[in-house]
C-alpha cells in the first residue's frame, strides 16, 4: 500500500492548527516551511517502515528527531510557549505515526 504524504501532512497541519486555536494565522508560515523542507523525509521514513526496511524501534527514533525539529521550529515563534509548541510538535507526529501504523497494519 502506497502512502499519501500530502494527505498526511494535511492531517498533521490540521492537529497543529487545532492545537494552536487563535494562533494559526501566526504560525502557518513557519508550518508550510518545516512540512515543505521536511515531506520527503517524512514519506521516506514511512515508506522505508512499511517496507520493513527499517526497525520500529529506528523509526521511533528518527520520528522522535522530527518533533524535535518541529518543535524547535515551532519555537522560533515568540507567540508560541514551550508547551504549545510541545503540544503541537506532539500533536503533529502522533498524526504521522497512526497513519503509519495504520498502513503497516494492512500491509502485514
Amino acid at each position: 500500500m502506497d502512502i499519501n504524504i500530502n494527505e498526511i501532512v494535511a492531517e498533521m497541519m490540521g492537529a497543529i492548527k487545532g492545537s494552536v486555536t487563535n494562533d494559526w494565522p501566526l504560525v502557518r508560515s513557519s508550518v508550510d516551511a518545516y512540512f515543505n523542507l521536511r515531506k520527503q523525509r517524512l514519506e521516506l521514513l514511512a515508506s522505508m517502515r512499511i517496507s520493513n526496511k527499517i526497525s520500529e524501534e529506528f523509526f521511533n527514533l528518527r520520528i522522535q528527531d522530527e518533533k524535535s525539529i518541529l518543535e524547535s521550529e515551532l519555537h522560533s515563534i515568540n507567540v508560541m510557549s514551550k508547551v504549545m509548541a510541545q503540544n503541537a510538535a506532539n500533536a503533529a507526529i502522533d498524526v504521522f505515526q497512526k497513519a503509519v501504523l495504520t498502513i503497516l497494519k494492512t500491509v502485514l
